[in-house]
């Protein structure tokens, strides 16, 4: 384990592995650098590539600290950054995408970002309560109603999936970071109300930016994905056959080696 010290002097833990330009690795909620999508990925891309995959702020080896602003994760990304060399290709998925996307509008100098699928609702094919920041917040020390709330409210999967998913290996790691799944839904902001997206709040971004989406995902996520890549200045598309919000490592590594123009193929 490596460790970087972001602007509010809190530790940024992060893991770096391989050879070549580096890359920076985004999770979502409930994930860390041991759980979730990315130590595949990060393995993946290591033939060509110096991958960093960091914890974010409040999760694994990472510190924290009492009062949550979507800012300090955007001072975090940067630390993580200028430790790679003082910019970088960075690869977010899901709310970490939507991070991402915040950081590069901030000036955070990104050589190229790649987002799969940030969860924006913009029509009313979902519904998100109103109250889910401050209701998730509240459940923060109770991590196991924590997740039941974010994957039913918030994604919009059966309650009785939720409970299934109790009894699987992976629900132990999640619930160990849920005190932090208020923070993505904080990063995600106003962009959940079911309205076209404001373009402004991007307007900053310079870096080429790729908008992923996976062609198996619901229809209310299709349609956020290509809004988000028509907001982005510059931004191109690209939808993955076959894949949903749970894209397969070895199915998203070809399209970032595409994109960011290295790596063994």
């Amino acid at each position: 384990m490596n460790a970087v010290v972001s602007k509010d002097g809190t530790k940024i833990a992060y893991d770096r592995r391989g050879e070549g330009p580096a890359v920076v690795l985004v999770d979502g909620a409930l994930c860390s650098r041991e759980q979730g999508p990315m130590p595949e990925l990060a393995e993946l891309l290591a033939a060509g590539f110096t991958v960093y995959n960091y914890d974010r702020r409040g999760r694994g080896d990472s510190g924290d600290t009492a009062e949550y602003d979507v800012d300090r994760e955007v001072e975090d990304l940067a630390a993580v950054i200028e430790e790679a060399g003082g910019s970088a290709y960075v690869y977010g998925t899901s709310s970490g995408g939507a991070l991402a996307l915040r950081a590069a509008a901030a000036g955070v100098p990104m050589t190229k970002l790649a987002v799969f699928e940030a969860p924006f609702v913009v029509d009313d094919q979902r519904k998100i309560p109103p109250t889910w920041v401050e209701d998730l917040r509240g459940l923060a020390d109770r991590p196991g109603d924590a997740i039941k709330y974010f994957m039913t409210k918030g994604i919009g999967l059966p309650g009785f999936v939720v409970t299934m998913m109790k009894l699987m290996p992976a629900w132990k790691p999640m619930k160990a970071v849920a005190h932090t799944v208020w923070y993505d839904a904080a990063i995600l902001g106003d962009n959940v109300r079911g309205k076209p997206l404001d373009a402004s709040q991007w307007s900053g971004v310079t870096a080429p930016v790729l908008v992923v989406g996976g062609g198996k995902s619901p229809a209310w996520m299709r349609t956020s994905v290509k809004a988000v890549a028509e907001a982005v200045p510059g931004a191109a598309h690209r939808e993955v056959p076959g894949q949903n919000h749970m894209i397969k490592a070895t199915a998203i590594a070809p399209v970032l080696r595409e994109f960011f123009g290295g790596g063994s193929r």
